[in-house]
């Protein structure tokens, strides 16, 4: 009986450990167990779409919920499982590249992650309260200011909610990398994923404002009957579609440079040389953000903007193009001649050339306005941005699990198990959606629930549908593999890959003030140049002396649980009683867990010279 009250008590303290941490590694991991979780859930709703299509005139679901599926699918996949991994990358990680001993703003950076968490419980609700949003993961006006039940107003505040978290990740990682780089890390001694989070929040900091917009205008439509997007009352329902593609499109790149930023540093370390082209990668990565605020029309080359703007849209889109080739010859020309390892980390990026340069030549073709005719809301479309984002963006993510496993969790993934997930998956996303392009080209639309006999399209679907099982195969892998290397798995040293930037210069997993001593960094690769001096730890630049650390903090939790409150108020606003009790009760613990903030001075605590000399006997 005591055994298993210490074991509760034990459980209790973890628990509010991980709902107060600021620690930018607890906060890490939290982004991965969510992201984690909600990719499960979009990969659940994309093999219930894959099932519905594996044969003519199915009906596996219903034509209702197969537009909650497509939506809740591509939301769930972007906003809630592909940016809050890489976010959790980013938090876990990029702090120790710049030799930081936490982000800038800790307080807010916990508080990004609840709302976040939040927003994406929100938008999950919809499924018990009535229906999910059903008009498509754009949401394009008519259709969402039009759309029956609750459903889009529940993708409207989730969002809301998810999207305000992220644009705190973004300033927070911003001013960490500007103010908080070890003494001699200048931004051309950075890693190459510290520059792509540091483009990346950038990104964010000017592309989540006009979903924002968008978002509110959309709420002011459904909730409280104002006009922005309805025709008839003199809206006009396309500034949806540029308010959306204005986030949208850079969204594409927020969610790729990281992935580009860790394949970098993967291709570098297993190939023992430095990057090729550093600098040419540097600027590249900056073109791309430059110009990926210049093509967000291209998603609109049917919808009437005219020969001047559709051309204008086109030229930008395929010169988007450039930047990127140069990164593939980059990496490519780190691999020439290199002391090559292949493991599960390197498989993952070795694969994603091949896939992520084809999805960039479909991307070159439906660039061409003219052509865009005939692609346009096929599958040929739904083939393309997959192979950018799965065979981009998730292959990174997974890439950079295996890479920083270790580092992150104190334990290496096990390597047999990480080749077969890789094989299977990669055979499985080939499979999926390679064969979509041609679909796509026959005529078969996106979004529709069924398709009809002897339309050709039978083959095609069930070697996709068969795909789709092959990744979730690999994904059950993933989970066991993660599963067994916490319980049985061998504990990682400091450094198992022989790395060559700061994050393999401190213990795996490392501890919570990250450098006893601030290192000093003496140019590319910090590490790799201490190595091969013969030291292999880095030269401290700074004497021993007490650590600031600050306190954690339960409000972060409290103030996103009183905005998540307050958006059923919003949503249920037709029902007085009810919505008063909800935005009212929300707004007062949000607001009232703000000024409590504002008020409380917390000047955190130190981690005394002794004590760290302790530590080190």
């Amino acid at each position: 009986m005591s055994n298993a009250a210490t074991q509760n008590k034990g459980f209790a303290a973890v628990l509010w450990d991980y709902l107060t941490t600021v620690d930018h590694k607890k906060i890490g991991k939290l982004y991965l167990y969510a992201g984690g979780l909600f990719f499960l859930l979009g990969g659940l709703e994309a093999m219930i779409i894959r099932i519905q299509l594996i044969k003519p005139e199915n009906n596996f679901i219903s034509a209702g919920l197969y537009n909650e599926m497509i939506t809740m699918h591509g939301t769930t996949m972007i906003f809630l499982a592909a940016m809050p991994l890489l976010l959790g990358l980013m938090n876990a990680i990029m702090p120790l590249q710049i030799g930081a001993r936490d982000v800038a703003f800790p307080f807010l950076n916990s508080l990004g992650f609840w709302m976040f968490l939040f927003g994406g419980i929100m938008l999950n609700v919809s499924w018990f309260t009535g229906g999910a949003p059903d008009s498509g993961w754009t949401a394009y006006a008519p259709l969402s200011t039009q759309s029956p039940g609750h459903g889009v107003d529940y993708y409207v505040m989730g969002l809301q909610l998810s999207g305000a978290g992220t644009l705190m990740g973004g300033i927070n990682f911003l001013v960490t990398i500007v103010n908080m780089r070890a003494p001699g890390m200048t931004y051309m001694r950075m890693p190459l994923f510290t520059w792509t989070t540091f483009v990346v929040s950038i990104l964010i900091l000017f592309a989540f404002p006009a979903l924002t917009v968008g978002l509110f205008l959309l709420m002011f439509d459904r909730m409280f009957g104002a006009a922005f997007f309805d025709v008839a009352l003199g809206g006009n329902s396309i500034i949806w579609q540029h308010l959306f593609w204005i986030f949208g499109h850079p969204e594409v790149y927020i969610l790729i440079l990281p992935a580009f930023g860790l394949f970098s540093d993967i291709f570098s370390t297993f190939s023992k040389k430095r990057l090729f082209g550093y600098t040419a990668m540097v600027f590249a990565t900056i073109l791309i953000a430059f110009l990926g605020f210049m093509v967000w029309a291209h998603h609109m080359f049917t919808v009437g903007m005219g020969p001047v703007a559709n051309s204008i849209f086109a030229i930008a889109t395929m010169a988007i193009a450039v930047p990127t080739g140069i990164k593939i010859f980059n990496w490519l020309l780190t691999l020439w001649g290199g002391s090559i390892t292949i493991n599960s980390a390197m498989l993952w990026s070795l694969g994603f050339i091949p896939s992520f340069t084809l999805g960039g030549m479909t991307g070159v073709m439906v660039a061409a306005a003219v052509a865009d005719y005939q692609y346009h809301d096929t599958y040929f479309v739904v083939a393309h941005f997959h192979y950018v984002i799965v065979g981009g963006v998730v292959f990174g993510i997974l890439a950079g699990l295996h890479y920083w496993w270790p580092k992150i969790f104190g334990r290496i993934l096990h390597e047999g198990m990480g080749k077969l997930t890789f094989w299977t998956f990669f055979i499985g996303f080939h499979l999926t959606f390679f064969i979509q392009h041609f679909l796509g080209l026959m005529g078969m639309p996106r979004r529709y629930w069924v398709f009809l006999e002897d339309q050709g399209l039978d083959t095609g679907n069930l070697i996709s549908t068969i795909g789709a099982f092959f990744m979730a195969f690999g994904v059950i892998v993933f989970l066991i593999n993660a599963i067994y290397t916490a319980v049985k798995g061998e504990k990682a040293p400091a450094d198992p890959w022989d790395g060559r930037t700061l994050e393999w210069a401190i213990s795996s997993p490392p501890p919570h003030y990250n450098f006893k001593q601030l290192p000093l960094v003496r140019g590319l690769d910090p590490l790799w140049i201490e190595k091969m001096e013969g030291k292999g730890k880095m030269t401290p630049a700074e004497p021993l002396g007490d650590i600031h650390m600050p306190n954690g903090s339960i409000i972060p939790f409290v103030m996103s649980l009183g905005f998540f409150i307050a958006s059923f108020g919003f949503i249920y606003q037709t029902n007085y009683d009810i919505a008063y009790i909800f935005l009212f009760g929300g707004m007062a613990i949000g607001l009232g867990s703000m000024l409590v903030r504002s008020l409380k001075d917390d000047h955190g605590y130190h981690i005394t010279k002794e004590e760290l000399e302790r530590e080190a006997d």
